[in-house]
């Protein structure tokens, strides 16, 4: 169940990053992040309210992190995609289920298995591959893979959080507390939207909001560094999404550094499965 929630997530994050990448250049990234975090808040209210849950999360300190990562991950990668490729990007991006298994003992006190620290060395060791070709020209790359960092403490706050407080409560404390991160940024670079940017500023919020909510139940469900490795249906889509819209085809380093990521994530994946079975 953990799996498919993750990889329904995943489609929708490369649509929102499609959304991103095709408005970024004409609004600025604190502004994007603004939108998408306080358009969704009417709908994650009513949830909060037909489930009679209370609007705050018990464990603060965690989701005012999982908040500050989040928003950091989120301004980087907004930044990255208009940079760079949309199918690189998102490779790199993938970078986190590897940083995730290696973060999850010190922060959730999950063990990582001895046979997946192979996957995370082909994960890093491909990432390093899409990287070399985008060092001569642009520091977007770093900025991708530093965003992927913060994405995975994101995501080991938010399997914190599982412990304690409903998935549609996380959300939306997510989403108010990095509305906040974004709209003190975002006064001092105002631009008022015109109506097919709200077309696409929509577009952003929904595949976020999607995207947010069921990878928050995934978490629910299964261990971090399982559900993390499913996200990789996104970089399919991505590539897609790249070839079709703005003629991408990725350098041939990248493809070689796609394949050691995968097989890196179907090896920690596996390494999971037969853990679970031993």
């Amino acid at each position: 169940m953990a799996i498919l929630l993750m990889l329904c997530a995943s489609a929708s994050f490369a649509t929102m990053s499609a959304f991103v990448k095709a408005v970024r250049e004409s609004l600025p990234v604190s502004q994007l992040i603004f939108f998408r975090c306080l358009l969704p808040l009417p709908f994650f209210l009513y949830v909060i309210h037909s489930k009679k849950k209370g609007m705050v999360v018990h464990a603060k300190i965690t989701v005012f992190f999982r908040s500050l990562f989040g928003f950091l991950a989120m301004a980087g990668f907004y930044y990255a995609l208009t940079h760079m490729p949309l199918a690189d990007c998102i490779f790199i991006g993938r970078a986190q289920p590897f940083l995730l298994a290696l973060l999850a003992p010190f922060i959730v006190k999950e063990s990582t298995p001895r046979s997946a620290w192979l996957a995370i060395f082909a994960g890093l060791s491909g990432v390093a591959l899409i990287m070399q070709p985008s060092l001569y020209f642009s520091s977007a790359a770093w900025v991708a893979f530093l965003a992927s960092a913060c994405a995975a403490i994101a995501h080991l706050m938010v399997r914190k959080l599982n412990r304690t407080d409903d998935p549609s409560v996380i959300v939306f404390n997510f989403f108010v507390l990095t509305a906040i991160f974004s709209g003190s940024w975002s006064m001092t670079s105002l631009v008022f939207p015109s109506f097919h940017q709200w077309l696409q500023i929509v577009g952003i919020a929904f595949f976020a909001t999607v995207g947010q909510f069921l990878m928050t139940l995934a978490y629910r469900f299964d261990q971090a560094p399982a559900v993390a490795a499913a996200s990789y249906s996104s970089v399919v889509l991505s590539v897609v999404y790249g070839y079709w819209f703005w003629g991408e085809v990725p350098h041939p380093l990248v493809w070689l550094g796609a394949l050691l990521i995968l097989s890196g994530a179907a090896n920690l994946f596996y390494s999971r499965i037969r853990g679970v079975h031993a």
